[in-house]
């Protein structure tokens, strides 16, 4: 089989550390997502995955996020078929696939020009996609203003400079009538603290950015009311963890304190 090797700076290479992560799942006996389709796209690039230093508790966090994330969106589009799905640094995942909204939905692979451009050589062409950088205004003028949206951003908040990630949401929010924003949080500790872990130094990124309280948007000025704060120590898929992280995950779990210092899934309507 032909590998493809892929040029990235630091910042894109984090799209395959989520990648392995979700193919790694995949080849257990009992995934927790179930992405076979990143097991395919990752045995298709010619890239050392091994020095990303990917564990089993990266793998799990990565799992769960991804599959409850992709539960808020395929909860919103059975209630709004002809809604409009934006997945913000969407790199190669596949959660187009693995959610398949029905056919009036149109969905929107946002990224870097250059990451969007990667897409159709793994992926098949199902959704529209957009290169624009996030951070830059203008990328949303040609997307539709009267259809509710459901705006996913996984593992983007604490890569975004300063109040990037809070601009951003006031310009989605200002543009779409209704719609939901859901995303995995970090804290301050948990962002402020990647930048010491094995994987992301590796990488060679700086992660800083997060926020405490789950209530905290709704004072953004974006017009956020919070659905619910997920607090993944709880949920029911920790028993599926390995046993020493699914010990330190129960035990984390009868604390909300320590339980926000790992995943969280932060669910909003405007």
């Amino acid at each position: 089989m032909h590998r493809v090797r892929l040029e990235l700076d630091p910042l894109r290479e984090t799209l395959l550390l989520t990648l392995y992560a979700r193919a790694l799942d995949a080849r257990l006996a009992h995934p927790i997502l179930g992405d076979t389709h990143s097991a395919g796209i990752a045995e298709a690039i010619d890239y050392d995955f091994a020095r990303l230093n990917v564990k089993p508790g990266i793998v799990c966090s990565t799992a769960l996020r991804a599959k409850k994330l992709d539960d808020a969106v395929r909860t919103f589009v059975a209630g709004h078929p002809g809604a409009v799905v934006l997945d913000l640094g969407c790199g190669l995942d596949t959660r187009m696939l693995r959610c398949d909204p029905p056919a009036g939905v149109d969905w929107y692979d946002v990224d870097f020009p250059d990451v969007v451009e990667l897409r159709p050589r793994f992926l098949p062409e199902r959704s529209h996609r957009i290169g624009a950088d996030l951070t830059e205004p203008g990328w949303l003028d040609p997307l539709p203003r009267d259809r509710p949206a459901m705006i996913v951003a996984e593992g983007l908040l604490p890569f975004l400079p300063g109040d990037t990630f809070q601009r951003m949401t006031r310009q989605l929010t200002a543009h779409f009538d209704t719609g939901e924003l859901v995303f995995n949080g970090y804290t301050r500790f948990a962002a402020w603290s990647m930048k010491y872990h094995p994987t992301i130094k590796a990488i060679g990124v700086t992660a800083a950015q997060g926020f405490d309280d789950a209530r905290e948007p709704e004072t953004w000025q974006a017009g956020l009311t919070l659905i619910y704060e997920q607090l993944l120590a709880r949920a029911p898929e920790v028993a599926a963890f390995p046993r020493p992280l699914r010990a330190a995950a129960r035990l984390m779990s009868h604390s909300a304190a320590l339980s926000r210092q790992g995943a969280r899934i932060l669910r909003y309507r405007f």
